[in-house]
């Protein structure tokens, strides 16, 4: 699996390691992931033109092509708004990062947050991720009640 990442100041192993694991746990043995860390505008621009939204958001993702055991697919994520938000929850930039880049991968590889229970799931896997790099995302009753994501943001996912 290859993942390739267009990132500007970004140290891009932490995400890229993790959106390997998340492709390697769900059976992707060949494809790949391209990982783009952009500005608001731009996240904004795409989010727009794809998807219809006219605002910025944190990360889309889009699968291209999938098989069996195969994916072709993208994520895009903003590290404007990863700067903005993670002081709102006393972590750093780039922790605020990886969740959205291992959000958008868990919505490549077949995940959802669109009902309650799938919520939950997408939740323990977001922060078995984020776990395998040290860092703790709390878990919260509203995980699974509501359609923000663990920290309080809006995704297009």
């Amino acid at each position: 699996m290859n993942v390739s990442e267009s990132c500007a100041s970004v140290d891009g192993r932490p995400l890229r390691e993790a959106v390997q694991a998340i492709a390697r746990d769900a059976g992707v043995e060949r494809g790949s992931i391209s990982l783009a860390i952009v500005d608001d505008a731009t996240i904004h621009a795409l989010n727009r033109r794809h998807l219809g939204h006219d605002y910025a958001t944190d990360v889309l993702s889009f699968v291209l092509e999938s098989g069996e055991g195969w994916l072709e697919g993208e994520v895009v994520a903003s590290m404007e708004t990863a700067a903005r938000r993670a002081p709102e929850f006393g972590w750093a930039a780039a922790d605020e990062l990886l969740l959205y880049v291992v959000h958008g991968a868990l919505h490549l590889v077949g995940h959802d947050d669109q009902d309650p229970e799938a919520r939950r799931a997408m939740r323990a896997a977001e922060r078995k991720y984020l776990s395998r790099s040290g860092i703790q995302l709390r878990e919260s009753a509203e995980d699974a009640s509501n359609d923000d994501h663990p920290r309080g943001r809006a995704s297009d996912g």
